[in-house]
């Protein structure tokens, strides 16, 4: 499915015998279903991985086996959080300008305290930004894991993008089949 914008562009150059333009729509709008595609692999594999790294951290959702590093056992700061993925702390607190993390601030010393749902966002940034994906394309997944509740019930909005893509795919072959008889038909 291209889109009516798109589609109703397509058809106007058709129409106006302009079929270079009508391809070059075609070929963006498939261009931007495999963009799509790759960004859900992308997203899948992210998430493969992290679930791999909390195993390794001993089983918590947070991937902090021990909570070392933050009172309350289950929290970390943000020296300890960037030390355990590698990064430095400048990073997370520009990942926290960006609204990717949300941690809450100590009443007592004003430092950045990440708690288990924070560590968990962290962690995927960190793997889709090793991936090559900006911060702005980051942001919507982060927002579907945070409104999911978590990464499992993220998988039900993962099979469903699957389907959406799926049916995007299958519409835009139809399309292209229409498309060819009628142009075949103009002669």
């Amino acid at each position: 499915w291209h889109g009516h914008r798109t589609a109703t562009a397509i058809m106007r150059a058709v129409n106006e015998d302009a079929p270079e333009e009508a391809f070059r729509l075609i070929d963006e709008s498939h261009a931007l279903l495999l963009d799509d595609r790759r960004t859900l692999r992308a997203v899948e594999d992210a998430l493969r991985d992290l679930e791999s790294a909390t195993d390794r951290a001993g089983g918590t959702s947070s991937g902090v086996a021990d909570g070392s590093g933050a009172p309350g056992g289950t929290e970390m700061f943000v020296g300890p959080l960037a030390a355990a993925l590698g990064i430095r702390p400048a990073t997370l607190r520009a990942w926290e300008r960006a609204g990717l993390v949300r941690p809450r601030r100590d009443p007592l010393t004003g430092y950045r305290v990440y708690d288990a749902a924070d560590v968990r966002d962290a962690r995927l940034v960190h793997q889709l930004r090793r991936g090559g994906y900006l911060l702005d394309r980051i942001a919507p997944l982060i927002a579907q894991v945070r409104a999911a509740g978590g990464l499992e019930p993220l998988q039900a909005a993962l099979d469903d993008w699957h389907d959406r893509l799926a049916a995007r795919g299958r519409a835009m072959l139809a399309g292209a089949a229409a498309l060819e008889t009628y142009l075949r038909e103009r002669g």
